[in-house]
């Protein structure tokens, strides 16, 4: 299994949950992964995916060069990862603005991974997203079947390159060609819902045959549990913050005792990075929006960004911008403690508009907290507008606004859908049912690649 990037993300998590339930229907998984080392534990590979058969290629050293693209370390090194996303000043640059020669670099010391890490070995490669690492293994292992798994940031890029040109983005055709090639050459691939499969399908000119439709899941710890509100927002808003302004550390935001009274009253909790198309910006402003119709104190908490990360306005400057003392910046967490801020929350507000799966609408429901999400992409096929959340058409504030209001003001019916989400979050989508299937799909392709060796395998169970 390859993960090009160093964990920053859902799909990061997803590739983790995956590897485990495989293993737990019988499937030997080694996987091989980016890694940030210098980044403490949110970005370390061996931390990150502690516990599983892992070789890691960090790319601290190539950071720490003069130019981190061409890079050329030797065993356990790698350039500089890029991006489907353009953040100026960022230290992983967009795909489209790649040369050939930082792509053969890309490509060498991948190749030299997959070699240390034996994939000559296995009879399958399960690769996440559609990056270098398919060119590599294609290069390296062209007789080995390709499981590929589109986890949807390759698609937005692809959407961008499609829309207008872009001059700051000389090597974008190239790139696209690329992507469209490594997708052809995967046996299967892997999609979270309908909709991404509709538009992989369209963007990588591919049949929708060839495609699997499995969603992400969500682990056992989400679930309903105590929460001791006042004690767990003090810890993470005063006494260990983790909240981070634009060119600060993680910390760099910190409140007050006094300042958390609105968090007493009817939480509203987004969760996620800080991308453009989370559309932020517009959560933040229809909140504001909304806030003079609210009944009770409320309050909007926004976990996550990955430290120094971000596209468009800031969150902080959002709220500076807009005067707000009940909009919490709670800094970026481990998976594990996702479940306790849940469990703090009320409801979950996702204004993102092009999402293709929405993995923690999932978690969220898991732990019974009903979701406000936009009626496209993955959320759509998620959520029941009406019975288990609010469903909302994209960019529109006002009806954000009108959800966000409703929501609140009437707790009875928030009861009611949380609980309809609770029951339908553990219907769907839960991880063993879904390994189960990814288990049964591997199968399949190996037996239509690898016939005698299937066969033997069976024999031997």
């Amino acid at each position: 299994m390859g993960f090009y990037f160093s964990p920053r993300g859902g799909s990061a998590h997803a590739c983790r949950a995956i590897a485990t339930e495989l293993e737990r229907h019988r499937v030997d998984v080694k996987l091989l992964a980016g890694s940030r080392s210098d980044l403490g534990a949110h970005a370390d590979a061996k931390r990150f995916f502690a516990g599983r058969d892992l070789e890691t290629v960090d790319f601290t050293e190539s950071v720490r060069a003069e130019t981190p693209l061409l890079y050329d370390g030797g065993p356990g090194c790698a350039p500089i990862h890029a991006s489907y996303e353009d953040r100026p000043g960022a230290e992983d640059p967009v795909f489209a603005s790649l040369d050939d020669e930082s792509f053969e670099l890309q490509v060498k010391a991948w190749r030299r991974a997959l070699v240390t890490a034996g994939a000559g070995e296995s009879t399958m490669l399960y690769l996440h997203h559609l990056t270098p690492i398919n060119e590599a293994a294609a290069r390296e292992y062209p007789e080995l079947p390709i499981l590929g798994h589109i986890h949807g940031s390759e698609l937005l890029m692809l959407e961008r390159i499609a829309a207008e040109p872009r001059p700051d983005w000389p090597h974008a055709e190239r790139w696209v060609e690329r992507i469209c090639e490594w997708a052809a050459a995967c046996s299967q691939i892997v999609v979270n819902s309908p909709d991404g499969r509709r538009r992989a399908a369209r963007l990588l000119d591919l049949d929708p045959e060839r495609f699997i439709l499995i969603p992400n899941g969500f682990d056992p710890d989400f679930a309903p549990r105590p929460s001791d509100r006042q004690a767990l927002w003090a810890r993470h808003l005063v006494d260990e913050p983790q909240g981070w302004r634009p060119g600060g550390p993680p910390g760099s935001v910190r409140y007050r005792q006094a300042e958390l009274a609105p968090l007493e009253g009817t939480v509203l909790l987004y969760s996620g990075r800080f991308t453009e198309v989370k559309r932020l910006t517009l959560l933040i402003e229809a909140y504001a929006a909304a806030r003079p119709g609210f009944r009770t104190l409320t309050a909007l908490v926004l976990l996550g960004g990955f430290p120094g990360e971000w596209e468009g306005e800031h969150p902080f400057g959002t709220i500076e911008r807009l005067g707000l003392n009940d909009v919490f910046l709670a800094g970026w967490h481990e998976q594990s403690a996702l479940p306790q801020f849940l469990n703090a929350a009320d409801v979950m507000v996702h204004a993102s508009v092009l999402e293709q799966f929405g993995q923690v609408l999932v978690e969220g429901m898991a732990c019974g907290i009903p979701p406000i999400a936009v009626a496209r992409g993955g959320p759509a096929s998620i959520v029941k507008d009406g019975r288990t959340g609010w469903l909302i058409e994209p960019d529109d504030a006002g009806a954000l606004g009108a959800a966000m209001l409703e929501a609140v003001n009437d707790p009875d019916e928030r009861l009611v859908r949380g609980e309809a989400s609770r029951v339908e979050a553990r219907r769907r989508y839960t991880w063993g049912a879904i390994g189960a299937s990814l288990a049964g799909e591997l199968r399949e392709i190996e037996s239509s690649r690898h016939p005698l060796l299937n066969r033997a395998a069976n024999l031997q169970r």
